[in-house]
């Protein structure tokens, strides 16, 4: 069996993360207390499901570990994933590169990526800054969504941080004393159902829950002016 990458989180809590670069010595010192959220594995995708494929309540406790697994198709970008899934476009031809309801501009389209998602992992709030289209294709999935005029209110950690792009609240549980201004944080919510399809432009804040074992789909298509100004305001 081919290995993909995997993240493994000792608790139910997943965010993007890169390693700081020894170089940068000024931000190495102003974030020298940070250590990764998640550490970065490979692994077939049946010993991935021997981890996620849980039915006891007890393990799948937040605390707990939790596993995360993705397929890359490349596509266009040529070798961008050791052992990359090619043969994904031609599961998902609505996300062929042509322009379509899904691709706004197929020729800057960055692959297709997979997340096979175990019962109650989260994906840390958080911007990309290209458009993105999102198919749900087994189980549920809630996405708490918020634009980026929002970009105060949630908290983000600062351009340069490993993090940087993400809520530093934890939105399960956050703490108002730290962070105040997230209680005026406006947001609506959705539940992604097999062959639902989310639309999310640039720059938009995304909150996601895994409700149950799950999988979804999603490709990026160029980049939009409409949400730049309350981004640049944030420092991004």
């Amino acid at each position: 069996d081919v290995a993909h990458r995997t993240e493994y989180s000792q608790n139910n809590h997943f965010m993007y993360w890169t390693a700081p670069k020894k170089k940068k010595k000024r931000k190495q010192k102003q974030f020298k207390n940070w250590s990764p959220p998640t550490e970065m594995l490979r692994m077939p995708y049946k010993e991935w499901v021997s981890h996620a494929n849980v039915t006891d309540d007890e393990l799948l406790d937040p605390h707990h570990p939790h596993w995360y697994y993705r397929l890359i198709s490349c596509g266009a970008m040529g070798d961008c994933d050791l052992d990359s899934s090619e043969y994904v476009y031609d599961e998902l031809t609505f996300f062929q590169p042509r322009e379509n309801l899904y691709l706004v501009e197929p020729d800057k389209q960055k692959g297709i990526h997979c997340r096979f998602g175990m019962k109650g992992v989260i994906a840390e709030n958080h911007f990309d800054m290209t458009r993105n289209a999102i198919v749900v294709l087994g189980g549920e999935r809630r996405y708490i969504l918020s634009h980026p005029n929002q970009c105060e209110n949630v908290a983000l950690y600062p351009k340069g941080h490993p993090s940087a792009r993400h809520s530093a609240v934890d939105w399960s549980n956050p703490d108002l004393e730290t962070f105040p201004q997230f209680q005026d944080a406006e947001s609506n919510e959705v539940v992604l159902q097999a062959g639902d399809v989310l639309y999310l432009p640039t720059n938009w804040f995304h909150f996601i829950v895994s409700l149950e074992m799950n999988f979804q789909c999603n490709t990026r298509s160029g980049v939009s002016d409409d949400y730049m100004e309350p981004i640049h305001e944030c420092g991004f």
